[in-house]
């Protein structure tokens, strides 16, 4: 093993992440500092000291590679590639389609899960070295995807070390642990200057360290420069400067030397150092260069030769000054000798790049290589390399003869760019375009994108006029109705009704000329808020949700109403089957995208229909992945989901911390349903935990004209909930506004919620025998149970009532069974109220029965999630499969399932009752 001079410290540190590893507790470490500290030599002690206990795994980024779509992933997987046949399937065909094994299209998330279970499958044999070398110039796609692995290594036997000039405080890296690799102190670089040049007198030693300033390259590469005079005549010769600035002066001393034909030889190498020796013969033989020309190169100290045969230069930023040195002629012949002498897998990728980079070097356009560029976009694109293709796209539009070629490529490049999450890059792109030709033409190449990127970053009604003036523009149908129909959630979401309906109207006249003419008929059923009508509105809208999934190919889902809409309509029946099916389908394929969004629709009809566990693990489970691929949208559903169960279980905090989040992001962006489905939940939270004054203080501003949370639809669902508030408060008055509202929504919709709720709050109001009337009306509405907790709080209602009415005897049995449905859905607020309301009745109650969340038999919703998929016959592979997690980190959950359900195996999992409080059966 080499030794590293004063680095005790640093390999104690790496050394421990090495054990820990080894016992199971996987981690990362990104290892930064300057060039030329030795972060590279710690990452090769590292490997040295995993010796045959580890499997490595290792790669470097490099400047050429940085713009092929997962280069760096191609290199360090490709020892074990044989091991992608054993994938699940979907996840085999994305990373295949990565590694440009196969020609599969692939989403860039679905490449990171299959790169995690290979990892994990790696590691369930023994512990996995994972060495990444100059991160900083990784191709992007592949910095995403380790990145995504890094994070969740904790139950792996897996270490990930990475190596890079800059703290990680942002960009992928940012959420890794970092050890800052400094400067050698005086003494121990004083021993490195000595060990590197044994014959060198003292002064040389001395100036040395005081120049090198502790950075170990320069203390390998100053003593020779010093003692051959090379930089001592400089006028800052001798004193302690920057390393790069000293480095640089040093290499160019050193390279100036050299005959032209050993420089050419190292500008070779310089522009691609990744290539095999043969490659490199190759080119040297198409630039005339002879062995004389290698052996000077070598003999000079400045190219080495690497374990697997490969000639390098010494360090990457002696390629840096090389290149930079070299005229643009020669740079030019280097770059075109490599293309013309490219062969093996990577040659169609890299090809391109370089006759740009001879393009670029000579100046001036070239139709041809701008064509090849994007043609290799294409194939980045297909395996999932969105942000290389955006770069590839971007830069052949700059070779482009053609203005109309460079605005069409500049779109297309705008669309990888956003599929990539790089939004800023996208709207350039798209300006860019613009510049060189129309906004109408660019709107129609990128299919609508401005206003895609608005929707999702911009405020929310600019993003509804965009879509919607951009749906006039789009040639495809399809097309169309798709940003049609974004421009009406964007409406929807500001909760501007007038632009709805103009939007609305416009949708309508656009698809009359398309091949969807009766679409926009059935929209208007669910998406005109005021207009009057019966029964028919709701099973034409039930209707249209039962077919939505088959009506246009590849955009099912968003053919739906938002869920909180459909949950208006009440028809979240047929919403959540049409949704399941779909997540089902969705599960087995690469469309992480839409499996998300499709998850955040659903997990809003499944917490309507009491299915709470179920909603919460999918709500986990899409949080993460929504906050992977960048989709904010996505994620305020899925905050204010886990915002709304934590009302309903009594968790203020959470329910503040969700709320305040979304405030943050959607208030400035006009994104109104969520900041109004935020202030539904802290009135719900106040309501539950006894403040009915600020329970209604909030909940009333989801109807006050011009508040940020002011929304139609979360107002009409928050509506008995502001009712019994304000019931409670003395507030008549407002209670009346929304009996109103409530009434008159059930006289349009028949929903059974709307009809039971309106019967609900006249009760609140009415005393005597009419209020027991309408209690009994608003348990008795047909479809009315299908909503458990909703009903059972209307029995809690009516037990209060029949309580202080002092008809105990029925106050128990409505009681009773309120608190069996509240202990159920753990709804611990509402189950203490309806206990206390029992005892008044007079009724012993069991308080051990109560639920402890503290408690350990309480599983986290992603263990529910896998212990459910468990006790369905699931092996770890097929469970990991659907969850988006490694089987290992599927038995590590199992493993904390056993003893928490008192079970010591999986055939256990079928007797445990998941909705009745994980109660064994039989």
């Amino acid at each position: 093993m080499n030794l590293l001079y004063g680095r005790h410290q640093e390999q104690a540190a790496l050394d421990r992440i090495l054990d820990a590893a080894g016992q199971g507790a996987g981690a990362a470490l990104m290892v930064w500092g300057e060039p030329g500290i030795g972060k590279t030599a710690l990452l090769d002690y590292v490997a040295e000291a995993a010796g045959g206990d580890f499997t490595v795994v290792r790669c470097r980024g490099t400047r050429l590679e940085s713009g092929v779509a997962f280069a760096g992933l191609h290199e360090l997987l490709w020892p074990v590639k044989d091991r992608i046949s054993t994938l699940p399937k979907p996840q085999a065909n994305a990373l295949n389609g990565a590694l440009g094994i196969s020609g599969d299209v692939a989403d860039p998330f679905l490449i990171s899960v299959a790169v995690l279970t290979l990892i994990g499958d790696l590691a369930g044999e023994r512990p996995v070295l994972i060495a990444v070398d100059d991160a900083h110039w990784l191709d992007e796609p592949s910095a995403r995807c380790l990145a995504f692995v890094a994070r969740r290594l904790r139950a792996e036997p897996v270490a990930m070390l990475l190596t890079g000039h800059d703290d990680p405080v942002e960009g992928p890296w940012e959420e890794l642990a970092a050890m800052e690799v400094r400067g050698l102190g005086d003494e121990d670089a004083r021993l490195l200057a000595g060990a590197v040049a044994p014959h060198a007198d003292e002064g040389v030693i001395r100036r040395t360290v005081r120049a090198a300033a502790g950075n170990p390259l320069a203390l390998q590469e100053l003593p020779t420069s010093m003692a051959a005079g090379d930089i001592s005549t400089h006028p800052l010769a001798g004193e302690q400067i920057a390393v790069g600035p000293r480095l640089r002066r040093t290499f160019r001393a050193r390279i100036v030397r050299l005959s032209a034909p050993a420089r050419t030889a190292l500008l070779l190498i310089a522009a691609d150092d990744r290539s095999d020796r043969n490659t490199m013969c190759r080119a040297a033989l198409v630039l005339g260069l002879d062995s004389a020309a290698w052996d000077e190169g070598m003999h000079s100290g400045l190219l080495t030769t690497r374990s697997d045969g490969r000639i390098c230069l010494r360090h990457q930023l002696m390629g840096a000054v090389v290149y930079e040195e070299a005229p643009a002629a020669d740079r030019q012949a280097v770059h075109r000798a490599l293309a013309s002498v490219l062969t093996g897998e990577n040659a169609d990728e890299l090809r391109p790049w370089h006759l740009a980079a001879a393009v670029e070097a000579a100046g001036g356009p070239d139709g041809e290589v701008a064509r090849l560029l994007e043609e290799s976009a294409d194939r980045s694109w297909a395996r999932g390399g969105c942000a290389t293709a955006g770069r590839a796209l971007r830069r052949a539009a700059a070779l482009s003869p053609s203005t109309d070629d460079a605005a069409r490529r500049l779109a297309h490049g705008a669309k990888a760019a956003w599929q990539a999450g790089q939004a800023d890059m996208a709207r350039d792109m798209l300006a860019r375009a613009e510049r060189i030709s129309s906004e109408a033409k660019v709107a129609d190449l990128s299919e609508g994108l401005r206003g895609l990127i608005e929707f999702t970053h911009g405020h929310l009604e600019i993003a509804c006029r965009r879509l919607a003036r951009d749906m006039e523009r789009v040639a495809d149908p399809g097309q169309a109705f798709t940003l049609g129909n974004m421009a009406l959630w964007a409406a929807w979401a500001a909760g501007h009704g007038e632009l709805q309906r103009e939007t609305l109207h416009r949708l309508e006249r656009r698809l009359s000329q398309g091949d969807f003419p009766d679409t926009g008929l059935l929209l208007r059923a669910w998406w005109t808020e005021d207009r009057s009508g019966g029964a028919d509105d709701r099973e034409q809208v039930a209707a249209l949700g039962g077919q939505g999934l088959d009506r246009l190919s590849g955009t099912s889902w968003p053919l739906m109403p938002p869920a909180p809409l459909g949950v208006a309509w009440g028809i979240e029946h047929v919403l959540g089957e049409g949704l399941h099916r779909e997540i089902d389908q969705l599960r087995q394929t690469d469309q992480v995208t839409a499996l998300t969004q499709a998850l955040a629709q659903t997990v809003t009809v499944d917490i309507a229909q009491g299915s709470w566990a179920f909603a919460e693990a999918n709500t986990i489970e899409g949080l993460r992945v929504a906050q992977e691929i960048g989709d904010e949208h996505s994620a305020s559903q899925y905050r204010n989901c886990l915002g709304w169960l934590a009302a309903a279980r009594g968790d203020e905090r959470t329910v503040a911390d969700h709320a305040a989040r979304t405030a943050e992001v959607w208030v400035p962006r006009g994104g109104r349903v969520f900041s109004a489905a935020a202030q539904w939940t802290l009135g719900m939270s106040a309501l539950f935990a006894g403040r009915a004054e600020d329970a209604v203080g909030r909940l009333v501003r989801l109807t006050e004209d011009g508040h940020h949370a002011a929304h139609p639809t979360i107002a009409l669902l928050a509506a008995p909930d502001t009712a019994e508030a304000a019931v409670q408060a003395g507030q008549r008055a407002t209670a009346e506004e929304q009996a109103w509202l409530l009434r008159r929504w059930a006289e349009r919709s028949h929903a059974p919620w709307a009809v039971s709720a309106t019967h609900l709050v006249h009760a609140l109001l009415e005393s005597g025998a009419d209020a027991d009337k309408h209690f009994r009306l608003a348990l008795d509405v047909p479809g009315a149970q299908s909503r458990p907790f909703a009903y059972a709080r209307t029995r809690l209602l009516y037990g209060e009532w029949l309580r202080r009415a002092r008809r105990r005897s029925d106050a128990r049995i409505q009681l009773a069974e309120a608190a069996e449905t509240f202990r159920r859905l753990d709804a611990a607020p509402l189950l203490a109220r309806t206990r206390a309301e029992q005892e008044l009745s007079g009724q012993q109650v069991r308080r051990d029965s109560a639920p402890d969340r503290d408690a350990p038999t309480v599983l986290t919703a992603q263990e529910a999630r896998v212990a459910r998929l468990a006790a369905e016959g699931l092996t770890n592979r097929e469970i990991g499969a659907q969850l988006l997690i490694s089987p290992r980190t599927v038995g590590y959950h199992l493993a904390n399932v056993f003893p928490k359900l008192g079970i010591v195996s999986r055939a256990d999992l079928a007797r445990v009752d998941f909705e009745e409080g994980l109660r064994l059966k039989g």
